[in-house]
């Protein structure tokens, strides 16, 4: 596969992601209210395994695993943390600033991606980057209060878990020799055991097996965990870590936009503001570098 055809198809599947991953938001929240946080993080991780060994054996992927102590690895952050810190801080944090909170995963990339994976960004990346963290802080709006120091930085610490898996992952694919499919069963696997040990260890409420639960649980199980990580493995494997951060911003901002029209929670002409500055700097980053002249 060409570079811009592997950079095309990167695109495509970010588009896909920002749908699910966006509307997402909108069903965690909604499916809080029949389920403890790291009950349902842990339930949607294990149905999401069971759902990804069956897309292997009907693809034919061997189920050989790939190296164990990456693999666990980034099992341990990208789905035991991330997922569980996810859901916790959902519990209290309105959906929206939540997930634009946890979505501040690029920027704790950008420094890990030039140490480690040798990604030195360019002066025009870093100059949309910086346009993006602006766009984000007008959405926050820090000064007025982020409703919950708590839920804040448990969405913080997310963010942070996300970017230290997006490194693993990139290092552990950058002989191309490990497959998405194959990488993302397996860590969704060991991420599924931390998640189950910590929901037998910490009490919560009987869940409530209403329709809209089910419904939210099939919809996390299938798509937002399933095929959605698949996707993602295959944006680290093919975009530079700092670029596939950055475009994930698309997501928190589709969120704002389900949560307007679904739920009517109208941005005020400041955050509408802040999206736009995000949304520009989403068009900018995404743009192919400028080949110099011979």
């Amino acid at each position: 596969m060409t570079t811009d055809s592997a950079r095309r198809s990167a695109l495509v599947a970010l588009l896909l992601l920002t749908l699910v991953w966006g509307y997402n938001w909108i069903v965690m929240k909604q499916v809080l209210r029949d389920c403890g946080p790291f009950h349902f993080a842990a339930i949607r991780a294990v149905l999401a395994t069971l759902v990804l060994v069956i897309a292997m054996a009907l693809r034919g992927v061997p189920l050989k695993p790939p190296p164990l102590l990456g693999t666990a690895a980034l099992g341990l952050f990208q789905t035991t943390a991330f997922q569980g810190l996810v859901q916790w801080a959902l519990v209290e944090g309105a959906a929206g600033k939540t997930a634009l909170l946890v979505y501040t995963m690029p920027f704790w990339l950008i420094l890990p991606a030039w140490w480690l994976l040798h990604e030195r960004p360019r002066r025009a990346q870093l100059a949309w980057t910086a346009l993006a963290g602006a766009g984000l802080v007008l959405v926050l709006q820090p000064w007025r209060g982020l409703g919950g120091l708590g839920s804040a930085l448990l969405a913080l610490a997310a963010g942070l878990a996300w970017s230290i898996s997006v490194v693993i992952s990139k290092r552990m694919s950058a002989g191309g020799e490990v497959s998405a499919l194959s990488l993302t069963t397996w860590q969704m696997g060991f991420g599924a055991i931390g998640l189950v040990l910590i929901a037998l260890l910490v009490p919560e409420r009987a869940i409530a097996w209403t329709p809209g639960f089910i419904a939210g649980l099939a919809y996390n199980a299938v798509l937002a965990s399933g095929l959605a990580w698949v996707l993602w493995a295959m944006v680290v494997q093919r975009l530079p870590a700092t670029v596939a951060g950055i475009t994930s911003l698309a997501v928190p901002l589709t969120g704002f936009v389900f949560a307007w029209v679904l739920l009517g929670e109208r941005p005020l002409p400041i955050e509408a503001g802040g999206i736009a500055l995000v949304a520009a700097a989403l068009v900018g980053i995404t743009r192919p570098a400028r080949q110099p002249e011979e």
